[in-house]
C-alpha cells in the first residue's frame, strides 16, 4: 500500500523560546566586533555592537514618541539601514511592525494603515516615481488612527536623539514584560484574489523560521549574505535580517531595490558567501551583459524562492555562479514563511526538481482539495502546513482566519503539490491556476518546466484562458534568450511528440518581459487577463 502524503521535519535541535530582542542581545554579546549590516547605496556599515546600540536608541526613540507594546508601527520604504534598525527596535518595545509595500499607491496605503490601525508611520521621502509625502498628505485625513510620522530622510537623527532622553531602565522594564508568542509583525498578502489580508506573526513564528533556515545553510559569523529581495516581505526581513542576526552573519544590501548589476558588484566587492533571490532575479543576473566580468567565487550557498524555480535555471546558478550549495525554499507569508527547503547535501535531482522536505519542526501533508483526505504519495493535492510557523491570525479577520487554518491547526496553502516516496515535495501549481482542458488537468508548472529545456527559451509562463469548446485552452508567454530567433510555430513543433497533445499550448506570445510584482514575482493573474483580452480582440 502506498504511504500517505505526510512528513514531519523531525529535529533534535530545540526551538528558540525567546523574543527577537533577546536573541539579538545574545548575538551582540557573542559577535560584537563582526559586521552586522552593510548597506552600499547609503555607505552604511555597522558591527553587531553598533547595531545593538542603534537599535536600543531607536527603541527608546519609539518610547519617546509614545509607542506602547501592541501599537502598530508602519514602515513604508525600500531597503535601507533604518528599516533594519526599526525592525529590531519595534520588537524590543513589543510594537507590531506593519510592513508596507514600497509600491503602494494612495488607496493601498490607506487600506493598510486603517485596517491595521497604524499609529506611527516611518517612511522614506519617496521611491521611484512615487512621492510618498504627497501620497500620505492625500490619505492622512482619512486615517484616524495615524497620529505621528517619521520621515527617515529628514528626521532620523532627531528621532535617535530623543531616544537618549529616555532612561535605559524604561526600555528594560518594557522588554521584561514581552512574551515570545506576542504578535510582532503584520504583513499584507498580495491581494491578487481580493482585498489584502494581514498575516499576523509572532516573535516565535519568524525568529525560529529564520534560525532554522540559517542553520540549514550553515551560517556562522563569517558569512556575508547578499540580500537584494525587499525587506517588507518575509524573504528579506525574516530569511535575510533575522536569519543573519540569529547566527551572527552579515546582511549586505546592494541597492534600495533590485538591480542585477548592483548585485554582481556587491557580491564581488563584499566577498559575499550567500545570495538570495526569486527566479527572475537570478535570470537577470545570469543574463547581464557584464556578468563575465565579476568574480563570484566567494559564493557557496543561498536561497531561491518566492516562485517556481525551473530546474534548468537551478543548474545554471549552481554551475555559473559558484552556488553549489544553493537551496530551494517554499512557503508563504502565513507560514513565516518557510514550510519546505532543500538541503545543501541533498541529491542534485532533489535540489533541482523539488522544494525539499519539511523544515525542522514542521508538518506537511497533501490532501484532496474536495474531501480534505490525505492522498497517497505521488498523487497531486493541496499542501497543508502545521507547526510553530503558522501565523496567529489574519489581523482583525476571524472569518478569513477560519477559512485558512482548520480546526486541527493546518494552514491550507492553496499550492498543488506532490510528495514523493522520500518525503520531498514538488509544487505543480496553484489550485486556482490548474487548467482544465476538455476534462484533462493541465498543470502549468509541468509545461513550463518542459519549455525551459528548449533552446532559446529564457523564461516561459503558462496560463489557461476561457474556451467555448474545451472550457479552457493553454496559453504560453515566452521570453526568448538574447539572440534567439523563436517563432510560435517552431515552439509548437518542438512540443509535438514530447509532451501530451492536450498539454501543448494552443496560443503563443513572444515577449520581452512579464508583468511583475515589486518582489519580482510574475503576476500570472495579469498574464491571464491580458491573454484573454487579446484573444477576444480587446486592447491590453
Amino acid at each position: 500500500m502506498t504511504a500517505p502524503s505526510y512528513a514531519h521535519g523531525a529535529s533534535d535541535v530545540p526551538l528558540l523560546g525567546e523574543t527577537i530582542g533577546a536573541n539579538l542581545r545574545r548575538t551582540a554579546d557573542r559577535c560584537g566586533d563582526r559586521d552586522a549590516l552593510v548597506v552600499r547605496h547609503q555607505n552604511y556599515r555597522a558591527t553587531y555592537r553598533d547595531l545593538w546600540e542603534q537599535v536600543g536608541l531607536a527603541a527608546r526613540g519609539l518610547l519617546a514618541r509614545g509607542v506602547k507594546t501592541g501599537d502598530r508601527v508602519g514602515v513604508w520604504a525600500p531597503n535601507r539601514f533604518e528599516w533594519v534598525v526599526l525592525q529590531f527596535a519595534t520588537a524590543r518595545v513589543g510594537a507590531i511592525l506593519v510592513t508596507v509595500n514600497p509600491a503602494y499607491k494612495a488607496l493601498e496605503l490607506e487600506y493598510a494603515l486603517n485596517r491595521s490601525g497604524v499609529s506611527l508611520l516611518a517612511l522614506a521621502r519617496g521611491f521611484r516615481q512615487t512621492d510618498y509625502l504627497a501620497v500620505l498628505a492625500d490619505v492622512r485625513p482619512r486615517c484616524p488612527h495615524l497620529r505621528d510620522t517619521l520621515v527617515l530622510d529628514a528626521g532620523w537623527d532627531a528621532f535617535l536623539a530623543a531616544g537618549r532622553g529616555v532612561p535605559e531602565a524604561d526600555l528594560a522594564a518594557v522588554e521584561a514584560r514581552l512574551q515570545f508568542d506576542d504578535p510582532i509583525n503584520i504583513q499584507y498578502t498580495s491581494g491578487t484574489t481580493g482585498a489584502p489580508k494581514g498575516a499576523t506573526l509572532s516573535h516565535h513564528n519568524i525568529l525560529n523560521n529564520a534560525y532554522f533556515a540559517g542553520l540549514l545553510l550553515g551560517y556562522t559569523d563569517r558569512d556575508r549574505v547578499c540580500v537584494p529581495v525587499p525587506f517588507y516581505h518575509c524573504f528579506g526581513m525574516v530569511l535575510g535580517n533575522l536569519a543573519c542576526a540569529a547566527h551572527g552573519a552579515c546582511v549586505v544590501v546592494p541597492a534600495e531595490s533590485f538591480d542585477p548589476l548592483a548585485v554582481l558588484e556587491t557580491v564581488q566587492a563584499e566577498r559575499c558567501t550567500s545570495l538570495y533571490g526569486v527566479p527572475t532575479m537570478f535570470v537577470a543576473e545570469l543574463g547581464h551583459p557584464r556578468f563575465a566580468e565579476f568574480d563570484l567565487s566567494s559564493l557557496r550557498t543561498g536561497i531561491m524562492a518566492g516562485a517556481p524555480c525551473p530546474a534548468e535555471l537551478m543548474r545554471q546558478v549552481r554551475d555559473r555562479m559558484h552556488l553549489g550549495e544553493i537551496t530551494i525554499a517554499c512557503g508563504m507569508t502565513e507560514t513565516s514563511p518557510l514550510s519546505t527547503q532543500t538541503a545543501p547535501d541533498d541529491p542534485v535531482g532533489k535540489r533541482v526538481e523539488t522544494v525539499g522536505r519539511p523544515v525542522a519542526h514542521a508538518e506537511v501533508k497533501v490532501v484532496d482539495p474536495a474531501t480534505g483526505a490525505v492522498v497517497p504519495r505521488g498523487t497531486p493535492g493541496e499542501q497543508c502546513t502545521r507547526g510553530y510557523m503558522v501565523m496567529l491570525e489574519y489581523w482583525d479577520d476571524p472569518e478569513a482566519t477560519a477559512r485558512a487554518i482548520d480546526a486541527a491547526g493546518w494552514m491550507h496553502t492553496g499550492d498543488l503539490a506532490v510528495m514523493d516516496a522520500d518525503g520531498y515535495v514538488r509544487i505543480v501549481g496553484r489550485i486556482k491556476d490548474v487548467i482544465i482542458r476538455g476534462g484533462e488537468n493541465v498543470y502549468p508548472r509541468e509545461v513550463e518546466e518542459f519549455l525551459h529545456t528548449l533552446p532559446g527559451v529564457a523564461e516561459a509562463q503558462v496560463v489557461g484562458v476561457p474556451c467555448s469548446k474545451y472550457g479552457e485552452e493553454v496559453v504560453a508567454w515566452v521570453r526568448p534568450a538574447a539572440g534567439a530567433a523563436l517563432t510560435a510555430d517552431g515552439l509548437r513543433a518542438a512540443c509535438v511528440g514530447r509532451i501530451a497533445t492536450y498539454k501543448i499550448p494552443r496560443h503563443w506570445k513572444l515577449v520581452d518581459a512579464f508583468p511583475l510584482t515589486v518582489t519580482g514575482k510574475v503576476q500570472k493573474f495579469r498574464i491571464r487577463e491580458l491573454a484573454a483580452a487579446e484573444l477576444r480582440g480587446e486592447p491590453g
